[in-house]
């Protein structure tokens, strides 16, 4: 059965993914250093991909479920442009320890862009030998999704408040931290 009405316009929605991949590693590269998304890679790829495009996508509410969501587990190769990059990401946040997930936005050269105790790019592999916080393990390589599948379903949404300070309240609203 096809949609009608504004329902059909929702469901034709799409994005030129060239233009949105871009955009985001413009937007992601502009962020480099700032300690503003410290423990919320998620927070930062996401916005990174939103605000730049003026859109509003939808995953899970950590790494480690986007991942599944998004099935990175089957792409382990080198991860191309504008893709997502995740790992696995074991520790205790909000009293819970549990893999909670790491994500990246390649940069096509094998670097990634991501958020771990400042924003920073580093070798997609060479996260894995990256120092984790006390208590938490190092990072395991998982896969990666194309941009494309991240937008499926995405819709125009015009931002207006400040994108950490967004990422901060929405962590607080979602895990109580």
């Amino acid at each position: 059965m096809r949609g009608t009405g504004a329902f059909a316009s929702l469901l034709a929605m799409s994005f030129d993914v060239a233009t949105c991949g871009i955009n985001a590693r413009t937007w992601a590269l502009a962020h480099e250093g700032s300690t503003a998304y410290a423990t919320r890679c998620l927070a930062f790829v996401e916005d990174a991909i939103e605000r730049s495009n003026d859109l509003e996508m939808f995953g899970g509410d950590d790494a480690a479920e986007s991942a599944r969501l998004y099935g990175a587990v089957g792409n382990t190769g080198a991860p191309p442009a504008d893709a997502l990059v995740f790992y696995e990401s074991v520790g205790e946040l909000f009293g819970e320890r549990r893999d909670w997930g790491h994500v990246g936005l390649s940069l096509d050269d094998g670097r990634v862009v991501h958020a771990w105790d400042r924003v920073r790019v580093d070798e997609y592999r060479a996260l894995e030998a990256l120092t984790p916080a006390t208590g938490w393990e190092p990072l395991r390589w998982v896969g990666w999704v194309p941009l494309s599948r991240v937008l499926e379903g995405a819709r125009p949404r015009t931002w207006d408040e400040d994108p950490a300070t967004a990422a901060a309240r929405m962590q607080a609203e979602r895990f109580g931290g």
